[in-house]
């Protein structure tokens, strides 16, 4: 993503000897020796080789003791450079990634017993109270546990017939992965999944708040403090995340829920992907309005996706609606396309909070806050989160802009209603990918 084309003809020299450089090459096209005719021992270097690499180790010093030059005639000549600053701004930092948040062992403990009890329990525990909300592929049950009333979870059920008939095996299969793993206070739980002949079913976390896509359609928007709560909620899900070399992926109102005391979860992990630390992926999918200009562009993706479509978020929570957005998806992704700049802000959004959105919407990944060597540390420490108390958000002792009214563990007055599911769909009687569910 910072790698600089720069171009040469023959002859043309790239550093002179005792020069100082500050930038390390590698050579895209053509062939680059030392010119030093005393030296019978002259390397030539082609395509794939690289020179300068002690620049990214420190302050610039001299390069070579020798010329170096490309040596083919009668082409322009490619090398591809990265500079020392550039290599600080991005990588800088990078030895700290690897430090695991280890656990507590009262956390461990809390987990551990969790897992027992929910080993023991089957569907047959639960009775169906209503739903509370349908996607394309599954719908969401309040179900009450019948030894014990007061229990209330969310129960995802989909349909393996559609699942296979989408080819969906490999995504439902990754969000059971990275969900049963992901214990934050900001992502849903899923606790348990279980399976029949018809359906795969996971158990969740019920947060009976409803969507934040909900409050933000009966209000229009947000003021700036409620968006900044909502906000910190998310970066910190989203931390927990790319710390661990997952990308979401599909970031929106829709998919951030409350729990009753108002706090925001991630829920849906239908495309996330553990991708692995520094490593792209070229999947096509997210909400249009919210898509990277480099998923669009095929350029490979990462974490920065993610930034960029935090950025989207910001604009509209304080707005009520998203700032790329057309007719059909292939328009919106052309006004993606021409850039954030060109997009014309409402008054209601502040200096400071525009210049997150912008600065998170940048069009090269590499530059977006949150992508950087300090990570989701520099979104916390912009101009727009001044004040904000962070260690408050993660101890949850801080108050939510809003408290849903939730009057027991199966009060689903917080959802739209939907009508019951009676469609009956046929077995499956594939070679039973699902076994690991």
């Amino acid at each position: 993503d910072v790698l600089e084309e720069t171009h040469y003809t023959d002859g043309d020299y790239i550093i002179r000897q005792g020069a100082t450089g500050d930038t390390f090459f590698i050579i895209s096209e053509g062939q680059v020796r030392n010119d030093d005719n005393s030296d019978k021992q002259v390397k030539t270097l082609t395509k794939g080789d690289w020179f300068g690499e002690q620049a990214l180790k420190g302050e610039c010093f001299s390069l070579s003791t020798r010329n170096i030059r490309f040596c083919e005639p009668a082409f322009v000549r490619t090398l591809l450079c990265l500079t020392l600053r550039s290599f600080k701004q991005l990588i800088g930092g990078l030895e700290d990634v690897n430090n695991k948040q280890h656990d507590s062992d009262e956390v461990k403990a809390k987990l551990q017993a969790e897992a027992d009890f929910f080993s023991q329990v089957s569907l047959s525990d639960f009775n169906i109270i209503c739903t509370l909300g349908m996607g394309g592929f599954s719908r969401v049950e309040l179900v009450q546990l019948k030894n014990d009333p007061n229990r209330s979870f969310a129960l995802k059920v989909l349909k393996k017939r559609h699942i296979l008939d989408t080819s969906q095996q490999g995504h439902i299969l990754s969000e059971r992965c990275i969900m049963m793993e992901a214990h934050s206070p900001f992502i849903i739980r899923l606790y348990r999944t279980f399976r029949d002949s018809k359906y795969l079913y996971m158990l969740l976390e019920a947060c009976l708040g409803g969507e934040l896509w909900t409050l933000l359609r009966d209000r229009g928007s947000f003021d700036d403090g409620t968006t900044r709560f909502y906000t910190g909620c998310v970066v910190e899900a989203l931390a927990f995340l790319h710390s661990r070399g997952i990308i979401y992926r599909d970031l929106k109102p829709e998919n951030i829920i409350l729990d009753p005391r108002g706090y925001a979860k991630l829920v849906d992990f239908g495309f996330a992907k553990k991708v692995g630390l520094g490593k792209k992926t070229w999947t096509f999918c997210g909400t249009p309005e919210y898509v990277a200009p480099e998923i669009i562009l095929n350029k490979g993706h990462d974490s920065s996706a993610d930034c960029w479509s935090l950025g989207i978020l910001v604009f509209e929570l304080l707005s009520g609606s998203p700032p790329f957005s057309g007719s059909d998806p292939m328009k919106t992704y052309n006004i993606i396309l021409r850039g954030i700049d060109m997009i014309e802000f409402p008054k209601k959004i502040t200096k400071s909070a525009a210049n997150l959105i912008k600065r998170l919407c940048r069009d090269n990944p590499s530059e977006r806050l949150g992508n950087q060597k300090n990570g989701v540390k520099d979104i916390q420490k912009h101009k727009w989160f001044e004040g904000f108390n962070w260690d408050g958000l993660r101890q949850g002792t801080i108050n939510p802009p809003f408290t849903p009214a939730v009057d027991g563990p199966l009060d689903s007055s917080n959802f739209d209603y939907f009508p019951e599911d009676t469609e009956d769909p046929p077995p499956d009687e594939e070679s039973g990918w699902d076994l690991e569910f």
